[in-house]
């Protein structure tokens, strides 16, 4: 493919500054100052295998193809609150004192600026520093004019958005989301069907920004976002970052499945007190995410076509917003299993996770990933980054793969295809057929 260099700048533009965003922010100003290895992320420490095992060519993926180079990140964000990145992660409570102070002068550079909110959609946090105007239409303009003046200020050559803000309240697509000229009808009319994420979303991709959903949240999986995608010639992947539990998920499942090992019930609950847990305390922001986390084993076990594995599979997803628990998530599972002759086992998972900790580098993949794909022209959903999502964005008629190592495939072959080299199919009966 014809990608271009990263030359300049690169602008984050990130809609909530919270408790993900600043780890994310905090950790890069770590590798670039060599506090702190890279870990979790991909783009900065996976390698990549080129051509036959026996030729041992295993660069790392950022040598591979041309990422943007971490010192040239330029961050923006947009926040209900006032508080600065440096404010913000203190409050968040994701960070030693140690890790916030070193990271102090980054932090306090990002100040955001005045959020698109609507407490219909978020019912459970409000804060000061909002926009205000009389449609929906106005409100995505005063995005736009944000995007402009921060490459203004900034100097960026391109820019990515990412929302790292909070998961809205469930509500499913309609009429005004089925086709662009109504939903631009829809956002002069200030339809209450338009949330704040798909608000930015269009803001982005009017002013040549690619789009990444970090959330559950209905936004780029519309069709009237994903026309406006085709036309800008902007990439959008989403939807809600693979952290904690349903990461686990969708390594164990397929394992399970792999051995032909029958599933009869999946419980799941999770404990967190973060900002995150507060706002899922509502019944319908937990109906967005609960969608989200049990699509998942559906996909991965197919009980269509093993009837007799996973045809009675009984799976529960529970949130509990405990406080004191904080970013420290604890996800907890319970999986009953049977094998040969019906005989029933039990899997028991206990992740005591840090939920900023396992999405900062998520964060950074998509970002650095999100680039590439503009700097190569590849326009609308980008499903080659389902590794990183809980529901990945798929083409109309499509199923989605939840597959980890199937999606870590598609994902490496996808760079492979890129950059002109062959794919890895992992048959391997070139190393075979010279035998006698």
């Amino acid at each position: 493919m014809d990608t271009k260099a990263p030359e300049g700048k690169l602008g984050v533009l990130i809609p909530g500054l919270g408790a993900v965003s600043t780890t994310f922010i905090a950790g890069v100003d770590a590798i670039l100052n060599g506090r702190s290895a890279p870990i979790g992320s991909l783009t900065q420490m996976a390698t990549i295998r080129l051509g036959k095992r026996t030729e041992n060519n295993n660069p790392r993926i950022k040598d591979f193809v041309p990422l943007a180079e971490l010192k040239d990140l330029v961050f923006g964000a947009w926040d209900i609150f006032e508080d600065d990145g440096y404010q913000a992660a203190s409050k968040a409570g994701v960070l030693t004192s140690q890790d916030l102070d070193a990271a102090r002068g980054t932090l306090e550079s990002v100040k955001p600026m005045k959020a698109v909110f609507d407490h219909e959609y978020v019912k459970n946090i409000d804060g000061p520093n909002k926009k205000a105007a009389a449609t929906k239409m106005l409100l995505a303009e005063m995005l736009m004019d944000d995007i402009k003046s921060f490459r203004a200020k900034h100097n960026t050559t391109r820019e990515v958005m990412m929302w790292c803000a909070s998961t809205e309240v469930y509500i499913e697509p309609t009429d005004i989301h089925s086709s662009l000229e109504k939903f631009e009808a829809a956002l002069l009319n200030n339809d209450p069907g338009i949330a704040p994420s798909m608000i930015y979303a269009y803001a982005a991709l009017k002013s040549g920004v690619p789009f990444l959903m970090g959330a559950p949240n209905l936004t780029v999986d519309i069709p009237a976002i994903q026309e406006l995608a085709m036309l800008t010639k902007m990439p959008i992947a989403g939807k809600d970052f693979k952290t904690g539990q349903t990461l686990m998920k969708t390594i164990l499942a397929p394992g399970l499945k792999s051995r032909m090992l029958g599933v009869e019930g999946w419980f799941s609950t999770n404990i967190l007190g973060n900002r995150d847990g507060e706002v899922l305390d509502d019944p319908m922001a937990f109906k967005t995410k609960e969608v989200s986390k049990k699509g998942a084993l559906d996909y991965i076990l197919q009980a269509d076509s093993y009837p007799d594995l996973y045809k009675d599979l009984y799976h529960k997803v529970r949130i509990n917003y405990y406080p004191p628990r904080g970013d420290a998530k604890e996800g907890w599972d319970n999986i009953d299993i049977f094998g040969w002759m019906g005989y029933k086992m039990q899997i028991k998972v206990d992740f005591l996770c840090r939920d900023s900790i396992l999405a900062a580098p998520i964060v950074l993949d998509l970002v650095l990933f999100a680039d590439l794909a503009l700097r190569s022209n590849m326009r609308g959903i980008q499903e080659w980054l389902s590794f990183y999502f809980k529901a990945p964005m798929v083409a109309p008629g499509l199923y989605p793969e939840h597959d980890i190592f199937i999606q870590l495939t598609k994902l490496k072959n996808t760079l492979r295809w890129m950059m002109g080299e062959e794919l890895i199919t992992h048959v391997g009966h070139e190393y075979y057929d010279s035998y006698e």
